[in-house]
């Protein structure tokens, strides 16, 4: 569905749930997700089954899978949440472990705002967990701005913690936006 030099994001088929279930239930990656882990098989299959049939241009989320394209591999996915305007969105992602430290995030959250500044989209949102450094880093080389800081927002497995609130506006995606070869 969209696709830049080394990833595809595409729709979610069956024969993803084994992945999906894996990464998400690695205790590491769903230390800062507030979805049940760990997932089991089945309920990793109906995750699954409920992302394919979401539709992108609807309001609410739509996840992405994300895939390399030089060998077909699912490695992660990337949630896009359409307000009912159609002009806002929150995004989240989430990548398997061992694709961390790759850039391969930073090419998806890119390639999925710039497919939705050109379809009209004003401003996007994403949240995180104030400990999960990697992700602030991934949304600061993106251009996101932090925008709030709320104290003990969450309460993630059994644990308050922090939450940052980050923003982008299509005009600033547009005076910093990488060069359109890279989704060539």
């Amino acid at each position: 569905m969209i696709e830049t030099p080394r990833l595809l994001l595409r729709r979610f088929r069956p024969g993803d749930a084994p992945v999906l279930g894996a990464y998400r239930s690695d205790p590491d990656i769903a230390r800062y997700q507030v979805w049940s882990s760990p997932l089991t098989l089945e309920e990793a299959a109906e995750t699954v089954r409920g992302y394919a049939e979401a539709q992108p241009d609807d309001p609410g989320w739509f996840q992405y899978a994300i895939e390399l394209q030089a060998d077909g591999r699912l490695i992660g996915d990337l949630g896009v949440n359409l307000h009912e305007n159609r002009l806002q969105a929150d995004i989240g992602f989430t990548l398997a472990p061992a694709h961390h430290g790759h850039g391969y995030a930073t090419e998806a959250v890119q390639a999925v705002i710039s497919h939705l500044v050109a379809q009209g989209l004003h401003r996007f949102a994403a949240y995180c967990d104030a400990r999960n450094t990697a992700s602030i880093r991934v949304l600061e080389r993106t251009g996101f701005r932090l925008e709030g800081h709320a104290i003990e927002a969450e309460l993630i497995r059994g644990e308050w913690t922090d939450t940052y609130t980050f923003g982008l506006l299509a005009r600033h995606w547009k005076d910093s936006a990488p060069s359109p070869a890279l989704f060539a």
